[in-house]
């Protein structure tokens, strides 16, 4: 059995959310809380609070265990783009973008044996 957990419109790059989601890819659910808690970046909590969601989801709708589920699949995709433009020197102007991130955390049960 899988729960599913997916946060949208998260306002970090897809590029800096990815070196967090590959940390913990795989994992088991206390493991995985453990390193986003000493990883020095920005998109951790973002990370944390979609893979709680994941874990709240499987307690609640499907009665599973929350010690024995590991993050079977977490992944990132890129959101909008919000085009922005900033003033250059001799009236030209460069386009900023602000990017955007989906995360999605799926936990399943360890197989036992």
């Amino acid at each position: 059995m899988q729960a599913k957990a997916v946060a949208k419109y998260i306002r970090i790059s897809p590029r800096k959310v990815r070196l967090v989601v590959d940390l913990i890819r795989g994992k088991g659910v206390g493991e995985a809380f453990a390193v986003l808690k000493f990883t020095p970046n920005g998109s951790t909590e973002a990370v944390e609070k979609v893979l709680k969601s994941a874990v709240a989801n499987a307690e609640h709708n499907f009665e599973m265990d929350a010690d024995n589920l590991i993050v079977s699949e977490i992944y990132v995709d890129q959101g909008p783009t919000m085009k922005r433009i900033m003033p250059r020197a001799m009236g030209r102007a460069d386009t900023i973008r602000k990017r955007s991130s989906h995360i999605t955390v799926v936990v399943s049960e360890k197989k036992e044996g």
